[in-house]
């Protein structure tokens, strides 16, 4: 059984798609053992108390410096004891010494085709406000492994969406989790609940 401790700071579609994709037996041999946020009134929380979820808030805002946040984060996390860490919509930089930590055990969801529109300061409706301003016809999702870089680690999964006439950020974020995420981080997490996925030479290989 794959132990997942999903990470969020807003209102958890993402996390709502990993649970429903468990409860369907689209995940096989895996349970949310918890759900973490850095925002108090996430709507994440609320969901992760609807399954019974154990879940907590812990934001840098509760620390007096970013070194005592990372020591206790990483406490809560190593709490959960958690096979597999997912970021959902986290909007918290994930400490060094938690990436050495969980080596090839951290993943990410991130709303576009990596390389494309990502990096520092490419996250929410950024990203879509970016690939229509760039004028792309096809955009996506991609899931991948999270290293020291930002959006830069071994790609898992990719699916694109097209881009319509008269997209608005907020309708293309829309599509894009509806027809992308929300379909490649279930499989992507059942592939590894499932020891289908080795990394080699920070590429993702499928056995």
């Amino acid at each position: 059984m794959l132990n997942v401790v999903v990470l969020v700071s807003g209102g958890g579609t993402n996390l709502q798609a990993v649970i429903d994709g468990i409860e369907a037996g689209t995940i096989r041999d895996t349970k949310v053992s918890g759900v973490i946020s850095n925002n108090q009134s996430a709507y994440a929380l609320t969901r992760a108390e609807k399954h019974h979820i154990p879940n907590v808030c812990i934001s840098p805002k509760m620390f007096s410096s970013r070194e005592e946040f990372n020591e206790k984060f990483l406490e809560e996390v190593d709490k959960m004891k958690p096979d597999l860490i997912v970021l959902a919509g986290f909007l918290v930089v994930i400490p060094p010494i938690m990436i050495k930590r969980y080596r090839d055990r951290i993943i990410n969801i991130h709303p576009s085709l990596i390389p494309s529109f990502c990096g520092t300061g490419y996250y929410g409706l950024k990203v879509h406000e970016a690939a229509l301003a760039r004028g792309v016809k096809v955009t996506g999702a991609t899931v991948h492994f999270v290293d020291e870089g930002t959006d830069t680690g071994p790609i898992i999964l990719q699916k694109a969406v097209d881009v319509e006439e008269g997209d608005t950020p907020e309708t293309l974020q829309r599509r894009v989790m509806e027809q992308a995420e929300w379909k490649i981080l279930p499989a992507a997490i059942d592939l590894i609940a499932n020891g289908r996925v080795i990394v080699e030479e920070n590429r993702v290989k499928f056995i």
